[in-house]
């Protein structure tokens, strides 16, 4: 059973940071991508960032390039978002997400291609 659990999620400031965890179960790293998709009050599920490890590849949106740092522990099967200078625009019920495809297979940008997702965890940057 594929299992994603995420942790990390809260209140902060605008100008703050925080660290997401994704703990996952059920699958490898090998021939998937994980990802962070967000969705925000009224907006559409978008993806934020994704790892592919066996292909050595990142993505991140535009929106959070620069401030946003995606990694993985494979030991650990953890996938962390690191998140620097928050803005209030980046408040979202932020969720782990996995691919059953490498990203040179897949549109990794389209929330819609991911096959399995945890329950979420909620950021909110107070201005």
């Amino acid at each position: 059973e594929v299992q994603l659990v995420e942790s990390g999620g809260g209140l902060v400031q605008t100008g703050g940071s925080l660290r997401l965890s994704c703990v996952f179960s059920g699958f490898r790293f090998d021939d998937h991508t994980i990802g962070w998709l967000r969705q925000a009050p009224g907006k559409e599920r978008e993806a934020v960032s994704c790892i592919d490890v066996t292909e050595d590849s990142i993505y991140y949106a535009d929106s959070v390039k620069g401030r946003f740092t995606i990694s993985s522990d494979t030991a650990k099967n953890t996938v962390y978002l690191q998140m620097n200078s928050l803005k209030p625009e980046d408040t979202a019920v932020y969720y782990c997400a996995a691919m059953e495809a490498s990203m040179s297979e897949a549109d990794y940008d389209d929330p819609l291609e991911y096959d399995y997702s945890g329950q979420g965890t909620q950021v909110t940057v107070s201005s």
